[in-house]
C-alpha cells in the first residue's frame, strides 16, 4: 500500500544537486501499516522507515476543578473545564457523575471536532457549610475513562469581633461604672473572617432574653420584681440612644479588619411618683449583632434561613454624681462692710464607691473659691474656701453654679471623646455689706465762699465718702457774669467755664483737658499744666473712648436680638394658615381633620431612625410588614420609573442600614415535590420601609422560570407588594437555580429556588381491605365498605382500577373504576362484594395512575357461618 515514484539517475549526482522522490500512501484497510525504504549510496545503504497511520482522534481533558474558597449564601456558582482534541479527526466524550453534591454538568456527552476545544460547564450549589471533593467520570474514546476532581470548600460568612490590643476574640464589653449625662468608650475591630466581600450593619437588641435596663442587679429579685414601675417605663424607652456604634455600617474586604468605636451613654429612667428609689445606681445589658446585609430575622423569618451573626454583649452601669457639701446647700458669711472680707471652710465628698469626680466652681460676683476646680477621689472628701469680698454695698443672694466635669462626644465628630461639663450642682450663697461710719472734719475755707458751703460760709466739709477723677474746682458759667470784663475777652465762647480764686491749689491743671477756663472777673484765659507723666496720650483717650463704644454697641445688639426674638416668636405664633387672629365666633370654621392626614403624621413619626449615627435595634426591625404604616399593594405598579420624584429616588446609592430595611425574600424559595407538565407559583415578598421609591429587576435565564411576571417594579415608600415565581418542568428530578435581582439598578442580590420534580402520585388510605357484613342484613346481601385515595401533588391525576386476573372468577368490584383526583383533594371508593356459591372471599385491584405510580389493593370478605 505504498508506492515509490522516483527516478534514478544514472550518473553520479554532482556536489550542490539533489534528487527528489516521492513515496504515496494508500491505504486499503483501517490498520496502521510499516515498512521501510532501501537507499543505496554507493557502497553505503540507508534505511527509511515508513509509517502509515489512519486518521484518529486525541481527546485531553483536565484533572481538577477547583472552586476555591466560597461562601455559603445558596448561590449556584459555575466553572467551565475544557476538553482538547488534539486528533486530526473528531472524538466523542461521555459524563457521568452519581454524587449528591453537584448540581448541573452540560453537557454530559458531544463531540469535540479535531483541533478544537470543547467547554463542559459544571454548577455547584453553596447552600451549606461544607467541603466538597468529589469524582466525575469522563469516557474519552480512543482514551478510555478518566477521573476528574471537583474540588470546594465553602465556609460561612463569618463576622468576628476582635480586641484592639489583643486580637482576640471578644464575647462581652464592660464599660464599668459611668456617670448619668457623660459617655465612656470602647473600641473593637470587625473581622471579615471569609473569602468575599461582605456589607454589614449593625443592629441593637432591644428585644434580647437576659437583656436588663435600668435595674441594679445587686438588689435582691424581690425587690426588682416589685419594681414594675420602672420595668414598664423601660419598655418604651429607645435603647438606640444608649448605645453609639461609629461606624454603624460599611463594607470588609475578605480578610480585612475595621476599627469600630462603641461608645456608652446612660441615661436615668425616672421611676413614678411616690415610689422609693432607694437604689440610685442602673444596670445596663445590652447586645450588639452584627449581621450581613439581607439577612434579617422578622416577619420573614419563617420563610427564609436563619443567618449567620455575631453577637456582642455590652454591659455597664450608670451612677448619679454623690457630691455632698458640708455646710450646704445654703451658706451664709457673716456681714463685713465694704473693703473687707469674710470666709467660710465647705468640705466637699465624694460619696461614690466607685468613680471620682471632677469639679469646677463658676465665676460669681462678690465671692471667690479656692480651689475653684479640682478632682475628688472616691469615698473622698475635699476642703474649699468661700470667700465674700463686695465691692458695693447691699444684700447679696448669688446661685453658685458647680460644673460636674466629664467626657461626651463632640457634635460634629462623634468619634472624638470632648471633656465637658454634664451636670450641675447648686449653692445658695448669702451676703450682706454694710456700710461704714465715716468721720468728717471741717477745715477753714479762707476764700470767697463757693457755692456749697455751711450756712456761715467757714467750714467746709472735707470728704463726702465718695471718690471722684476730679478735684473739686469751684466753677461758674462765664455767661452768667459781666463783672469787669476785659473788652477783648466780651464775645468768648459760651462754654469757657470760670476758676475762682480759692481753687488755685488745684487749677493748675485742668478737670478735663479739652475745656476752657477763664478768671472771674477779666476772664481771661487761664494757664493749665498738664503733666506728661500723669496725663493720657491722645491715642489712650481714643482707645478708652473706642472700649466705651464697643461695650455700648455691644449691650446695643444684646438688645436688638433680644427684641428681634421677640418679634419673630410674636411673627410665627400669629402668621400661620389656620390662626390668623380671628376669633371663632366671628365664623371662621376650623379645619377638619381627615384620618389620612392623621396617618400620615403617624408615618413620620413611626418610620425608621434616618440618622447615620442612630442604631437600628431588632424591634423596630421585626415591626417591618406588620406595622399599620406599610400599605399592601398587588397590582398595578410601573414598571420603570416615570415621574420626576420616582427617577430622582430610584437613581440614589443605598447604604447598608437603607438596603438592610427592604426585605426581598425568602432568600431560597422551597417549592417542594412538583409534578412534571404543572405549573406551581410562590410569592417573592418585597417590603419597602424606606421614605423613597426603590426599583426592583429580576433578571431570570432559567427555562423551568419563563413563565414569571413582572420582571420589574417600582415599590413606593412604606409599600408592601410581592412577584409571583412560576415553577414548570418536564424534566423530573432535582431542581436547584438561582437567579439574580438589583435594587436601583446597582446593589445585586439572588434567590435559590428549590424543587423536586416528580411524576404524578396517588396514595391510598390502606393496602388491605376487610368487608364485613352489615349487622341486620341477610347473608346473601353484598359486603361494602369504602378506601380513599389521596393526591398529595399539585397536578390532577388519572387513574383507573385494573382487576388482577387470577383462575378464579372474582366476586369484588370498585366504583368508580376510573376517573381524576384533583391536586391536594382526596376521593372516595366503595368496593364491593357479592357473596355466592363458590365466590372467592380474596380479590386483588391495581390503581393505575396515568403517567404515574401503580398501587396494588388487596381485598378479604371476612363470611360468618351460623350453625
Amino acid at each position: 500500500q505504498f508506492k515509490l515514484i522516483v527516478e534514478n539517475p544514472e550518473k553520479p549526482v554532482a556536489s550542490g544537486l539533489q534528487v527528489t522522490a516521492f513515496v504515496e500512501y494508500y491505504p486499503e484497510s483501517e490498520d496502521d501499516l510499516q515498512d521501510r525504504l532501501l537507499l543505496l549510496i554507493e557502497d553505503d545503504i540507508v534505511d527509511i522507515p515508513l509509517l502509515g497511520l489512519i486518521p484518529c482522534c486525541y481527546l485531553e481533558i483536565e484533572s481538577e476543578i477547583n472552586f476555591g474558597a466560597v461562601i455559603a449564601n445558596s448561590k449556584i456558582i459555575s466553572k467551565e473545564i475544557s476538553i482538547a482534541n488534539h486528533g486530526s479527526a473528531s472524538g466523542t466524550f461521555k459524563i457521568s457523575y452519581d454524587g449528591v453534591v453537584l448540581l448541573n454538568i452540560e453537557p454530559t456527552s458531544g463531540v469535540v471536532e479535531p483541533k478544537s476545544v470543547k467547554t463542559v460547564k459544571v454548577d455547584i450549589c453553596t447552600d451549606v457549610p461544607r467541603i466538597i471533593k468529589e469524582v466525575i467520570k469522563v469516557e474519552l474514546e480512543g482514551h478510555g475513562c478518566t477521573e476528574v476532581w471537583i474540588k470546594a470548600v465553602v465556609v460561612e460568612q463569618v463576622l468576628k469581633v476582635l480586641g484592639v490590643s489583643c486580637g482576640n476574640i471578644l464575647e462581652c464589653i464592660n464599660f464599668g461604672p459611668v456617670y448619668f449625662g457623660s459617655s465612656k468608650t470602647e473600641q473593637i475591630s470587625l473581622y471579615n473572617e471569609s473569602p468575599e466581600c461582605v456589607d454589614w450593619v449593625a443592629v441593637l437588641e432591644d428585644n434580647a432574653i437576659g437583656g436588663e435596663m435600668g435595674t441594679d442587679l445587686q438588689r435582691s429579685a424581690d425587690a426588682v420584681l416589685q419594681d414594675l414601675s420602672l420595668k414598664n417605663r423601660t419598655r418604651d424607652v429607645d435603647v438606640s440612644t444608649l448605645i453609639l456604634c461609629i461606624p454603624n455600617q460599611g463594607t470588609l474586604l475578605p480578610y480585612e479588619k475595621s476599627l469600630v468605636t462603641l461608645c456608652f451613654s446612660p441615661k436615668k429612667f425616672k421611676r413614678d411618683f411616690g415610689v422609693n428609689d432607694s437604689s440610685p445606681k442602673q444596670d445596663y445589658v445590652l447586645f450588639l449583632r452584627f449581621e450581613a446585609v439581607g439577612n434579617k430575622d422578622g416577619y420573614l423569618q419563617a420563610l427564609m434561613s436563619h443567618p449567620y451573626h455575631t453577637e456582642l454583649a455590652l454591659t455597664g452601669s450608670g451612677l448619679p454624681v454623690m457630691l455632698t457639701f458640708n455646710p450646704g446647700p445654703v451658706i451664709k458669711f457673716m456681714d463685713c462692710s465694704l473693703g473687707e472680707q469674710t470666709q467660710v471652710l465647705c468640705t466637699l465628698k465624694n460619696e461614690s464607691e466607685s468613680l471620682p469626680v471632677t469639679f469646677s466652681f463658676r465665676k460669681t460676683a462678690h465671692f471667690n473659691i479656692s480651689p475653684e476646680k479640682g478632682k475628688i477621689k472616691k469615698i473622698s472628701a475635699k476642703d474649699v474656701i468661700f470667700s465674700f469680698s463686695p465691692h458695693q454695698i447691699g444684700t447679696f443672694k448669688v446661685k453658685q453654679a458647680i460644673d460636674i466635669i466629664g467626657t461626651g462626644l463632640e457634635k460634629n465628630n462623634l468619634q472624638i471623646l470632648k471633656t465637658k461639663s454634664f451636670h450641675q450642682i447648686y449653692l445658695s450663697f448669702i451676703g450682706v455689706c454694710k456700710s461704714k461710719r465715716k468721720n468728717i472734719l471741717f477745715k477753714i475755707n479762707p476764700g470767697i465762699t463757693p457755692m456749697i458751703s455751711n450756712a456761715t460760709g467757714q467750714f467746709v466739709a472735707d470728704g463726702t465718702g465718695q471718690c471722684t477723677d476730679t478735684a473739686p474746682v469751684a466753677i461758674l458759667k462765664s455767661t452768667q457774669t459781666q463783672i469787669h470784663t476785659h473788652w477783648i475777652n466780651r464775645n468768648c465762647k459760651g462754654d469757657a467755664l470760670i476758676a475762682f480764686p480759692n481753687d488755685r491749689a488745684a487749677s493748675v491743671r485742668p478737670s478735663e483737658w479739652n475745656k476752657k477756663y477763664r478768671t472771674i472777673f477779666t476772664k481771661t484765659e487761664r494757664y493749665n499744666y498738664i503733666d506728661p507723666e500723669f496725663s493720657y496720650t491722645d491715642c489712650e483717650r481714643l482707645l478708652k473712648e473706642a472700649h466705651k463704644a464697643y461695650y455700648a454697641d455691644f449691650i446695643s445688639s444684646l438688645r436688638q436680638r433680644r427684641l428681634q426674638k421677640d418679634a419673630a416668636r410674636q411673627f410665627y405664633i400669629y402668621n400661620n394658615s389656620v390662626s390668623i387672629g380671628l376669633k371663632p365666633a366671628e365664623g371662621l370654621m376650623s379645619p377638619k381633620i381627615s384620618m389620612i392626614d392623621f396617618h400620615k403624621e403617624k408615618l413620620q413619626c413611626k418610620t425608621l431612625p434616618s440618622d447615620e449615627n442612630c442604631l437600628l435595634t431588632s424591634r423596630k426591625l421585626a415591626a417591618i410588614g406588620s406595622k399599620p404604616s406599610i400599605k399592601e399593594i398587588w397590582s398595578g405598579l410601573a414598571a420603570t420609573p416615570s415621574s420626576t420624584q420616582e427617577k430622582e429616588d430610584c437613581s440614589l446609592t443605598l447604604t447598608s442600614k437603607q438596603l438592610h430595611q427592604i426585605l426581598i425574600g425568602p432568600s431560597t424559595m422551597d417549592f417542594g415535590d412538583v409534578c412534571v407538565y404543572s405549573t406551581t407559583a410562590r410569592k417573592l415578598h418585597i417590603i419597602n420601609n424606606l421614605l423613597v421609591h426603590i426599583w426592583i429587576q429580576i433578571e431570570i435565564e432559567i427555562d423551568e422560570l419563563q413563565q414569571t411576571s413582572p420582571l420589574s417594579q417600582v415599590v413606593p415608600p412604606l409599600t408592601k407588594t410581592h412577584i409571583p415565581i412560576v415553577f414548570e418542568t418536564n424534566t423530573p428530578g432535582m431542581f436547584k437555580r438561582s437567579f439574580p435581582y438589583t435594587i436601583n439598578n446597582q446593589h445585586l442580590g439572588h434567590v435559590l429556588v428549590v424543587a423536586k420534580a416528580v411524576p404524578v402520585e396517588l396514595e391510598l388510605s390502606a393496602r388491605e381491605l376487610i368487608l364485613n357484613p352489615i349487622p341486620g342484613y341477610l347473608a346473601e346481601t353484598e359486603f361494602r365498605t369504602t378506601v380513599t385515595v389521596y393526591n398529595p401533588r399539585n397536578h390532577p391525576a388519572e387513574f383507573t382500577w385494573k382487576r388482577i386476573i387470577t383462575d378464579r372468577r372474582t366476586a369484588f368490584s370498585i366504583q368508580p373504576a376510573k376517573g381524576f383526583v384533583e391536586a391536594y383533594r382526596d376521593l372516595e371508593c366503595e368496593v364491593v362484594w357479592q357473596p355466592g356459591f363458590n365466590s372467592p372471599e380474596v380479590g386483588e385491584f391495581n390503581l393505575c395512575v396515568r403517567k404515574g405510580n401503580t398501587i396494588k389493593l388487596k381485598c378479604f370478605a371476612k363470611v360468618t357461618i351460623h350453625t
